[in-house]
Parts: structure tokens; sequence; C-alpha cells
């Protein structure tokens, strides 16, 4: 033992493996030492302490591309990158919350692509009649509009929770929902969308869940997919939506026409 220890022993002694200090040979993390009159290379006291010095540095989170500067540097230097990488630990840290609290919200779909607020109102549409594929629809669509029109969504749910306080559009959303099996051509559609149409009208907050998002969105392309996602698309319900928003635009309501292409 007088004359050091093996690359087998040194590893050990140390808490690695073989193959691990011959990468950090590689890397010329730590020389490697000369070889005995038997063929063998020799591990000192010295090369163990750097061997030490390594594998925790490595266990720290130091890359081992920066350790090596890092240890042969003064004390000045050594500080400086050991708050370095601090810094990159802790934003690493941070990325790695956020994702853990993502998969904790998986636990509740809805939260993990929706605010709550939005998930609150989502809540709240069943014991107001509506049925579990309208609020399934509403909800797929909330989900296209926050990332289509992230900077206008908040505002939108805010004038959401006011119309589902109006029990008047509540009672014309249910003649809605049962108009699309009308025929196209009853006479009743071109009357609820004339009514919804004047609803809306009445109501600058009420109006706003129809404008507060195009308003932001100049591509009418993108408006119609907002607008439009989930609608069962029977020639009723065509017409009724088409009906409703000529209404609107003759009132000079800038409602976007879809892309004839």
């Amino acid at each position: 033992m007088r004359n050091g220890v093996t690359i087998g022993q040194a590893a050990a002694f140390v808490g690695v493996t073989v193959k691990t200090v011959r990468h950090y040979h590689k890397l010329r993390l730590v020389e490697e030492p000369e070889r005995d009159s038997s063929g063998y290379r020799r591990y000192a006291s010295a090369d163990l302490l750097r061997l030490v010095q390594i594998r925790t540095l490595a266990q720290a989170g130091v890359p081992l591309a920066e350790i090596r500067p890092m240890l042969d540097g003064d004390a000045a230097r050594f500080a400086t990158a050991l708050a370095d990488v601090e810094r990159q630990l802790t934003e690493r840290i941070d990325e790695l919350t956020a994702r853990r609290d993502t998969l904790h919200r998986l636990a509740d779909g809805d939260r993990t692509l929706l605010p709550d607020h939005a998930v609150a109102l989502l809540q709240r549409m069943p014991g107001l009649g509506y049925t579990a594929d309208e609020v399934a629809a509403t909800r797929d669509g909330w989900v296209l509009a926050k990332a289509l029109v992230p900077q206008g969504f908040d505002a939108y749910l805010t004038s959401f929770e006011h119309a589902l306080q109006d029990t008047q559009l509540l009672a014309l959303a249910r003649r809605a929902a049962d108009a699309v099996t009308w025929e196209p051509d009853d006479p009743r559609i071109a009357e609820l969308a004339t009514a919804a149409a004047e609803h809306y009208l009445a109501d600058p907050v009420l109006l706003k869940t129809v404008t507060g998002l195009q308003a932001r969105t100049d591509a009418a392309a993108r408006y119609t997919l907002i607008a439009h996602h989930g609608e069962q698309q029977t020639p009723a319900a065509a017409r009724l939506s088409a009906l409703f928003e000529t209404r609107l635009r003759a009132a000079g309501i800038r409602i976007p026409r879809p892309d004839p292409h």
C-alpha cells in the first residue's frame, strides 16, 4: 500500500466504477498515475482526493466539462462557478416543479388545459340544464380558443359567466339545442335567430361572448374555428347560426365571414 492502490481499489474507495475512473482520465479531469515496476498504475492519496472532488461535484450537478477549470482555478473562480451551477440547478428545479404540478393536474383533465375559472364555469353548466355533450363541446371549444387567442380568453370567461346568470339566454339556448332537429326551412329558425340576436344586442356584456375573441383575431379562419367548434352541423343548425350572424352584422357588429376557399 506504500506505493498506492490499484485502479479497482481506488474506484471502490471513492465510490465509483473503474469505468468511471477511466472516463475521468479520458476527459483529463485527473491524470493517470505512472506505472510501477510491476506494470500497474498506482493511485496515491492525492489522486484519491481528486477523484472524490470530481465525484462530489458531478453528483451535485456540475457538468463534467466544467469540473477541471473549477478544480484548477483559484478560490474566487471556484466560488463563482459554484454559484452559476446553483443558479442552473434552481432553474431546473423550477422546471421540474412545474412539470410535477402539471402531472397533478392530470387528475382533472380540464385543469391541465384550462384555468381554474374556466373549470368552475364548466362545472356549473350541468346544473343549469346543459347536457354532457354541450359541456364537452364547450370545454373543447375553450381549449381551442385559449390556444388560438390567449390574450382575450380571460375577458371572454368573464362575459360567459355573466351569460350563465341570464335566464332568458338559457331559455334561448335550450330552443337552439332543439332546433338542430328541425327542418332547415322551418320558420321558427328565423324567429329564433332574430330573438337571439336582439337579446345579445341589448346586453353589451353578453355580446362580448360573440365579439370578445374575434375582435382580437384578424384571420376569419381562426374566428370560424373557435365560433363554430362543436356545433351540430345539421342543416337547421347551420342556417340558425348563419341567420344569427347576419342579424348581428346588419346591426353593425363585426363578424368575420368564413373564407370561401
